[in-house]
């Protein structure tokens, strides 16, 4: 054995991890119970670590051997195999690396900034909480606690003139479970409100991972605050945990519940047809057969998986959540784990698809609270009139 084929043998590792990521990530963007993906999470964990003691077993680190074998269909099938996945860790994933640090900025973008605040700094602690897994919220180099503030401002073809300087606030993907506790989520709201507020609020879903943490949905959102109209949308995560629970407390706080259905709401003058889309864990596609045609369409989505839909019917501005921007992100390569079926496309971020613009935020929380390299965070949009 020499370094060329540790080097090969680690190649085909990767490829063999990406292979089975892929598939993990686009199952878990399936409806299926919940009790099944963390089976399928298990299995994945255990097909990708223990496939380089499977493979040292059969044929050994050299894979040289495998051509003396014979055209036995077994062995033929792994060298098939094992090609697919050097073939993947040596062009695929390179390739599409390549094309994610090559997109260009969406059109619809006039400019980003952003702040990027440590609860735990400004607590003289870090709020961990007691959570089922505030252990991973210890981690060195956790940034759980850091949450990046990022105002966009937009330009959309279809804008009315009236609303030019017209804000949306996202918040989206709390997992209210007791880590981070509190106090995060406090200061999170507080600093979202230092701007003052926002014309519109737009809340994209999975508010809880527990059925005791409703409790905490009252008096923390009770402390956001809208000028014309505020409008939310329940995630995969909030059907475990009594989702008619969680309708029931955020319309007493004046939120609009968006189930699978849409809203005609005046604004400076102006009409915005508001979206729901839950799919595909609640009802089902809303129905815009009745929905006029000639508004600005606002879309609520928690995954970003629906934006065919939403590009099929006209949305001129969709907001969604659901993907944490893959929670753990490497240096250059970006994500891994990311429960879309599109994979890592919509991990997180401003996405142009005409004629809708797409922004995928990270989140606030997680039911796993651990983020590297991937800040929670809360978006402040600014429109413009292009």
């Amino acid at each position: 054995m020499n370094l060329e084929d540790y080097l090969l043998f680690f190649l085909v590792w990767v490829g063999h991890s990406a292979i089975w990521l892929v598939a993990l990530n686009v199952l878990y963007s399936r409806p299926y119970p919940r009790q099944i993906l963390r089976l399928a999470r298990w299995a994945v964990g255990v097909i990708v670590f223990g496939f380089p003691l499977l493979v040292w077993a059969t044929v050994g680190l050299d894979f040289g051997p495998l051509r003396t074998k014979g055209p036995d269909s077994i062995w033929l099938s792994l060298e098939v195999y094992l090609a697919l996945c050097l073939g993947m860790s040596c062009w695929c994933i390179p390739l599409v690396t390549l094309i994610r640090l090559l997109r260009p900025s969406p059109p619809a973008l006039v400019s980003r900034r952003s702040e990027i605040v440590d609860v735990a700094r400004e607590l003289n602690e870090k709020p961990v909480g007691d959570g089922e897994y505030r252990w991973l919220a210890l981690l060195p180099g956790n940034q759980c606690f850091q949450i990046e503030f990022t105002e966009l401002t937009l330009k959309l073809p279809r804008l009315p003139q009236a609303w030019h300087g017209m804000t949306i606030l996202q918040l989206s993907d709390l997992h209210l479970s007791g880590t981070p506790d509190w106090r995060f989520f406090e200061k999170a709201i507080e600093r979202a409100m230092r701007d003052g507020p926002p014309d519109i609020l737009a809340l994209t879903g999975d508010f809880v991972d527990t059925d005791n943490h409703h409790r905490w949905l009252l008096p923390l959102l009770n402390k956001l605050d809208w000028n014309e109209a505020a409008f939310a949308i329940l995630g995969n995560h909030d059907i475990w945990h009594r989702p008619e629970r969680i309708r029931r407390r955020l319309t007493r706080l004046g939120i609009e519940m968006l189930s699978d259905c849409w809203r005609t709401v005046e604004i400076r003058g102006g009409k915005l047809v508001a979206i729901g889309h839950e799919g595909p864990w609640y009802r089902g596609e809303p129905d815009l057969t009745q929905c006029p045609e000639n508004h600005f369409r606002l879309l609520l989505s928690h995954t970003p998986d629906n934006i065919g839909w939403a590009r099929k019917n006209g949305v001129d501005l969709m907001l969604s959540g659901h993907n944490h921007g893959g929670q753990i992100r490497l240096p250059v390569f970006g994500s891994l784990f990311v429960p879309s079926r599109y994979s890592r496309r919509y991990d997180c971020g401003l996405f142009w698809k005409p004629p809708t613009a797409l922004h995928v935020n990270r989140g606030l929380g997680g039911k796993e609270p651990i983020r590297i390299n991937c800040r929670p965070e809360v978006t402040r949009i600014v429109l413009q009139k292009a």
